[in-house]
């Protein structure tokens, strides 16, 4: 299986991304030349984390009949760059924040189970930051 994502230049800094049909603009700050019409491409990889695991958690959970209490599910991923180019990632903290509906309770030792499959099993962004020597963190937070 192979999935392809076409980067057309729009002018200046600008480029267009066709992800699976959907476009996205990024773009470079001012102070180095850029527009700012559009995010920096390197924060897509803390969103790609972000998504993927998110996805996981979820879809595990449903399985667990813990959704049903579930009045809302995020994820914030903090990534920490290097200071010498090329810069990348050389750690990323994932937040899971649950927020339970009024009057219940979340089982936390569940969503424990849904985070750690996630990240140790199903999510092939988190593999792949892994496998590159990026430090992987992680915490529940449960409102």
């Amino acid at each position: 299986m192979s999935e392809t994502v076409k980067t057309n230049w729009k002018g200046n800094m600008a480029f267009e991304w066709d992800v699976n049909g959907h476009k996205i603009i990024i773009d470079a700050k001012e102070s180095v030349g850029g527009e700012n019409k559009g995010p920096q491409p390197k924060p897509f990889m803390l969103a790609a984390l972000g998504g993927c695991t998110g996805m996981d958690v979820i879809s595990i959970l449903k399985k667990m009949r813990v959704t049903e209490n579930l009045a809302d599910f995020s994820t914030e991923v903090d990534g920490e760059l290097t200071t010498e180019h090329p810069k990348h990632y050389i750690s990323m903290h994932v937040k899971y924040i649950f927020t339970a509906k009024s009057g219940t309770e979340l089982p936390y030792e569940k969503l424990k189970k849904a985070v750690n499959l996630s990240e140790e099993r199903y999510c092939g962004v988190s593999e792949v930051y892994r496998k590159a020597g990026v430090k992987m963190s992680s915490e529940i937070i449960i409102k």
